[in-house]
């Protein structure tokens, strides 16, 4: 017992609108759906769960979870409850205790991944939580990000020895892989990574977080260090695609969770890197939802990361998601200052090191698609701008090869955003039908945001016949949103809540 409060779970029963008495009926209750028949839970046990940090003993941390993940309607976990034995239970930390230990990232990514399914089959929203603010995530990880690789120190420790974490028996039935099976595994990262590129996040994601749930099972078995760090590989680009899928669901919090899991798979693999890329991936998703500060906070951090090693290609990438965020905030000089530095990157790379497969996908039509879009978030500020955006982005569109249907339709909303910026409705109308032809087809929130901000664009074209038939095409592309019964309460409710713990 530590004797004082856990904060976290707390914070999190405040957000149920439950009665602690209430909360002891429904463990009796779900642990014996789950087979503990024999658990007796009450009010005065958990009032010392909250009050003085006293840890249960297992099931009940698991059934606390899938409680609160089911009531609050996103993935909530032990750690995020405080109930993780193997630290301080309860402490309020910064981004939930971040980093983790390098022993803990297998049973972190296999318990979140199985959260994340079971959200899944009951057809729930995984979207009722707050962001961790970018500065929050770069204080906790900085000087974690930039230490030697814990597995590169642990190689040779390793040895060619197989054996299984105990903390993996009751996941996985713990077996080695050999080489076959990684690249098989390998390959899959591929086709699902093409199909998100292809048709958006929505249809392929559920199989992706599954595959992820099977290789954080995997990795409860330690390898030789050659194959564990390519399952870690593995684990880490999966991990990635299930963020970037979330985010183009708009499961925001699930998907910046996945970006930081996927920043502890790679580094355990020894792949700075792909660590930066992670978090990359994080403040893109901060600009889309209109935190460029958060955004740059996570590009410095990414940036100074990410290692020697890092190929200019990379950093060119990295550098246009920095130059979006300051576009997003209307600083037109460094915008341009940090273009100029992206271009000079990507053509210094002369391809004599194959790049990682991860950065396949960024190729020259993403890097004026970038700079399209940057172009085109900045004539907000300074519409002189709008026809380099549009240059850009058209100069994308002839680049993009087959199967980039998404970034395609990004391409066609970027040049008629623009156009309707630089008073060209005419131009605008022709490229927002192309990009309304194909965005039915494919199952991504982002595309639908983006359509809205043109959408916002066209109001003062409204009174022309041929814009305001466009307003109306619009309108009934864009998805409704669902209003369930009593959703709206609901949400009041937690509002409140978060408001009264914020206050504290």
């Amino acid at each position: 017992m530590t004797k004082e409060p856990n904060t976290r779970l707390a914070d999190l029963f405040g957000l149920t609108g439950w009665s602690k008495g209430e909360l002891a009926r429904l463990i009796n209750r779900q642990a014996a759906a789950m087979g503990h028949p024999q658990l007796a839970t009450d009010t005065s046990r958990v009032r010392r769960w909250i009050d003085t940090g006293e840890v249960p003993r297992d099931p009940v941390p698991k059934v606390l979870a899938s409680l609160f993940t089911e009531r609050l309607g996103r993935v909530v976990t032990i750690e995020d409850l405080g109930l993780d034995r193997r630290g301080r239970a309860g402490r309020r930390q910064s981004a939930d205790g971040l980093p983790w230990a390098p022993e803990r990232t297998a049973a972190v990514l296999t318990e979140f991944t199985g959260m994340d399914l079971m959200l899944n089959r009951r057809g729930m929203v995984g979207a009722g939580a707050a962001l961790t603010a970018g500065s929050v995530l770069t204080g906790a990880m900085y000087d974690w990000l930039h230490a030697d690789p814990p597995l590169a120190a642990e190689g040779a420790a390793a040895g060619g020895s197989f054996t299984a974490a105990p903390a993996g028996y009751d996941r996985y039935e713990a077996a080695p892989l050999g080489s076959q099976e990684i690249e098989a595994l390998e390959r899959s990262v591929e086709v699902f990574r093409a199909w998100d590129a292809a048709r958006g996040g929505g249809l392929q994601r559920k199989a992706v977080v599954g595959q992820l749930n099977e290789v954080g099972g995997m990795l409860a078995y330690h390898h030789t260090p050659h194959l564990q760090r390519r399952l870690w590989g593995v684990a880490a680009n999966l991990s990635v695609l299930a963020g970037w899928m979330s985010h183009d669901v708009g499961l925001e919090p699930t998907a910046q969770k996945y970006f930081v899991i996927a920043a502890h798979a790679a580094r355990e693999g020894g792949d700075r890197p792909r660590a930066a890329e992670a978090l990359s991936r994080a403040a893109r998703q901060m600009v889309h939802i209109g935190r460029p500060d958060d955004a740059l906070d996570l590009m410095k951090l990414a940036k100074s990361g990410a290692g020697e090693e890092t190929l200019p290609r990379t950093r060119a990438m990295f550098h246009t998601i920095e130059a979006w965020a300051q576009a997003a905030k209307g600083q037109g000089q460094a915008v341009r200052r940090t273009l100029g530095e992206a271009e000079e990157l990507f053509t210094s790379d002369k391809g004599d090191v194959p790049p990682p497969s991860w950065m396949q996908l960024f190729n020259e039509a993403d890097l004026h698609g970038m700079q399209g879009l940057v172009y085109r978030t900045l004539a907000e500020h300074d519409p002189a701008v709008s026809a380099v955006a549009q240059r850009h982005a058209k100069e994308a569109l002839h680049l993009r090869e087959n199967g980039r249907q998404r970034s395609q339709i990004f391409d066609h909303i970027s040049i008629a955003s623009a156009c309707f910026i630089g008073d060209d409705p005419e131009q605008a109308d022709t490229y927002a039908r192309m990009a309304l032809l194909s965005i039915g087809e494919t199952s991504s929130h982002r595309t639908w945001d983006r359509l809205r901000e043109m959408y916002r664009l066209t109001g003062r074209y409204a009174g022309y016949a041929k814009i305001g038939d466009l307003r109306e095409e619009i309108e009934r592309a864009l998805p409704k949103a669902p209003t369930p019964k009593g959703a709206a309460k609901a949400a009041k409710e937690a509002k409140a809540t978060q408001n009264r713990i914020a206050s504290v």
